[in-house]
């Protein structure tokens, strides 16, 4: 008996991995790669604990290409052991500054035309995925234990949120930041 051919089964040989060694943009020359146009969203992390999650959140940033990370709040900012051992690099590949309340660096880019959306649960969020988003934007992810700092969520123009169908009321910041920031990167390729 032969095996069904699945409606999978697009390719003749089988899959296999790419070696990272060859893979094609693994790495570009960082003066070509600064000529690649930024999605112009910027990402505001909000009193993040740890640092660990900074690091992985730079990297994915990184993946993404956005515009700027704005590091506010007690949250650690490069250089930093712990955040090198996620970031694997992208703390010197994404632009990023520090700014000791990040309320005012959030009214400071809405001034300039940047739309500031919370990455939050709130009375009124809607689904991340059931919204057409208009760029330039700013996205907010908050601490760990308790979100978003009200001061801050009251300055956006709207909350999304990620559904939750488990026990736990939330995810790691992020985890949550990387499934928000590739929506945000389809929307934005889609309209390319």
């Amino acid at each position: 008996m032969t095996k069904p051919e699945s409606r999978f089964s697009l390719y003749k040989e089988p899959l296999r991995t790419i070696p990272h060694n060859l893979f094609r943009d693994n790495y570009p020359v960082y003066d070509e790669l600064e000529k690649r146009p930024r999605m112009p969203v910027v990402a505001m992390f909000d009193n993040i604990r740890s640092m660990f999650n900074v690091g992985s959140m730079f990297r994915t940033a990184d993946a993404a290409w956005l515009e700027e990370i704005v590091i506010g709040g007690f949250t650690a900012s490069p250089p930093r052991k712990e955040i090198a051992k996620t970031a694997l690099g992208a703390e010197y590949s994404v632009p990023w500054r520090y700014v000791p309340k990040a309320v005012d660096a959030l009214k400071a880019l809405k001034q300039k035309g940047y739309v500031a959306v919370a990455l939050e649960h709130t009375t009124q969020s809607r689904s991340y995925t059931q919204v057409e988003y208009d760029f330039p934007l700013i996205f907010v992810v908050g601490n760990e234990g308790v979100g978003i700092q009200d001061e801050i969520v009251s300055e956006c123009d709207f909350a999304v949120e990620l559904p939750q169908n488990g026990m736990k009321s939330s995810m790691n910041v992020a985890v949550a930041f990387g499934i928000m920031l590739f929506e945000l990167r389809r929307q934005w390729d889609s309209r390319g």
